[in-house]
């Protein structure tokens, strides 16, 4: 009876979706079932002074295999420790018991209709395998995360107080999708591009001229190009790790960046980069990812295996408890640093902890529904020196 409200209250009273938060109803009921069973037990095993009461255990010790047997199953998936191991596999060893033994004396016979008893047994167990396998498998899967990003530069202005040039920059990005989600990570990064050109242009094709462009840098083939060098100029948190953005959501983000105005750029671009989670798979501990670790400072040297960065850590759980009672748990880890890339990762190891193979985070990743999405725009310098009146 506790093992079943423990699985069920947590998905009845907090889960996402309807079919998730049914399967935790599902699973309270049956732990009232189980308590009317455990008092049906003291009449059956006495003076049986209501015939309904064989059956009535006869349906507990159903319920209980068939939950044992679903968290048995669950657990040899992975095969990790979990404290609630200790309570379902000694409670399927007794529950395969009980049932021999109330099926020796058959403890259905009190009953009226013993089939039509049968026959509502079979029609919930069908129910409740029918929403567990649509709230864990089907609908997170049939429904698409949708994207919508976008970067405009805006109109630059001449910093007369300095030889900069001011130029706003608009980002935008909305949940277009139904799915709500969790943001683990995110930067934009705005870059100026600067070439050195071929003294003489057209006399070489473009495989030769991608062996000097691309070769050293790889990252462009441009014909007329001999090198290619990228400079950052502002690199910054687009929304805010841990924050979720709901469905239909949408954010904005304005900012101005200088630029020297007798530089040597040919473009200017920005790439934006986010990195999230689905909230119908996972629940993210928000407020302890939302806490920044600088691996640099004392108080953070569990978080100083990666350099100078910001780090952010926190326990992710499955969007349904059965698997949450199965498993060791979840981490969710995003890295910040103005000078590489953002990443984020999911895995069964604290940061601080020996990390397990690759293939590990990837079905991690997997399994939470986690995914980046990207954007790129880009503008010629001269443009915003020519909007700015330089």
């Amino acid at each position: 009876m506790a093992l079943n409200a423990i699985i069920g209250w947590p998905d009845a009273s907090g889960a996402l979706t309807f079919a998730q938060r049914l399967t935790g109803v599902l699973f309270v009921l049956s732990s009232a079932m189980q308590g009317a069973a455990a008092v049906a037990a003291l009449d059956h095993g006495g003076k049986r002074q209501f015939k309904a009461s064989g059956a009535v255990v006869l349906l507990g010790v159903l319920i209980a295999l068939a939950t044992d047997s679903l968290l048995l199953f669950l657990w040899s998936e992975e095969m990790e420790y979990t404290p609630y191991a200790l309570v379902f596999m000694p409670l399927w060893c007794w529950s395969l018991w009980a049932l021999f033994i109330l099926v020796r004396e058959k403890s259905w016979k009190g009953i009226p209709q013993p089939r039509r008893f049968a026959a509502g047994v079979v029609a919930s167990a069908l129910l409740t395998g029918v929403s567990l396998a649509y709230s864990t498998m089907y609908q997170p899967v049939a429904a698409p995360v949708h994207f919508t990003l976008r970067a405009d530069f805006g109109k630059s202005w001449l910093d007369r107080t300095v030889p900069f040039i001011q130029v706003p920059l608009t980002l935008y990005m909305k949940n277009t999708g139904g799915i709500p989600l969790y943001i683990l990570n995110d930067e934009y990064t705005v870059r100026a591009r600067g070439a050195t050109y071929n003294e003489h242009p057209g006399r070489r094709d473009l495989e030769s001229e991608w062996q000097e462009s691309a070769g050293k840098r790889g990252e462009e083939a441009e014909q007329y190009v001999r090198e290619i060098k990228y400079r950052r100029v502002s690199s910054e948190h687009f929304y805010e790790p841990g924050k979720p953005i709901e469905a239909g959501q949408e954010y904005t983000l304005k900012r101005v960046f200088q630029l020297p105005k007798d530089a040597t750029y040919d473009t200017v671009r920005v790439d934006l980069t986010i990195s999230y989670i689905r909230k119908d798979r996972g629940k993210l501990d928000v407020e302890e990812f939302a806490i920044p670790h600088y691996s640099w400072k004392e108080e953070d040297s569990r978080f100083s295996c990666c350099g100078r960065a910001v780090i952010y850590h926190a326990q992710v759980r499955h969007n349904n408890n059965l698997v949450n009672l199965t498993r060791r748990p979840r981490f969710a880890t995003a890295i910040w640093s103005p000078v590489r890339p953002p990443t984020s990762s999911i895995s069964r190891f604290g940061f601080w902890e020996e990390r397990g193979p690759g293939s590990e985070e990837k079905r991690e990743k997997e399994r939470y529904g986690a995914a980046e999405v990207f954007l790129t725009s880009e503008v010629p310098f001269a443009e915003l020196l020519k909007s700015s009146g330089a």
